[in-house]
């Protein structure tokens, strides 16, 4: 008679939170120290990344495009990390966080899917947002409220 069983496998999600720490780390100092490829290679080939600008949603290719004259000057930008969370989804393959980052725009706040690539984390999907007291959010209501109505129309059109 055979007995079929499947075994169990342990899964160690606090091991996976440091290595994809390590990797979110990694991906800042590079942009920190305008190290392109390193920058790059810490991201999927289908990356996308929103920056705080509401027409920043670049694909990978872009985005290089778009950040290459930064590093290029030997300066990107630096972010140091806060605080951050991190969510491994049971497959173990992606993971989702949020982190509180310090910036040259003051607190910004960070959101991301990461891929496992072989045996490294990868940024797939990456969110940028300034964070805005909510006592000041009239304030900045009121700032972009022209070059919003603007943009509205133009992206309304586009739909």
């Amino acid at each position: 008679m055979f007995s079929c069983k499947v075994a169990e496998v342990q899964v160690d999600f606090a091991k996976q939170k440091v290595d994809i720490n390590y990797s979110l780390e990694a991906w800042h100092k590079a942009a920190a120290e305008a190290n392109f490829d390193a920058y790059f290679n810490l991201m999927t080939t289908d990356g996308v990344f929103i920056g705080t600008d509401a027409t920043e949603n670049w694909q990978n290719n872009q985005f290089k495009a778009f950040a290459k004259p930064y590093f290029d000057k030997g300066k990107a930008w630096r972010f140091t990390t806060i605080s951050r969370n991190i969510y491994v989804y049971e497959n173990q393959k992606l993971a989702w966080f949020d982190e509180l980052l310090d910036t040259q725009m003051e607190i910004c706040r960070g959101s991301g899917i990461v891929e496992k690539v072989g045996d490294v984390w990868k940024v797939k999907h990456y969110v940028l947002s300034i964070a805005i007291p909510n006592d000041n959010v009239s304030e900045v209501t009121n700032l972009k409220k022209v070059s919003d109505s603007f943009l509205k129309l133009k992206l309304l059109k586009n739909y």
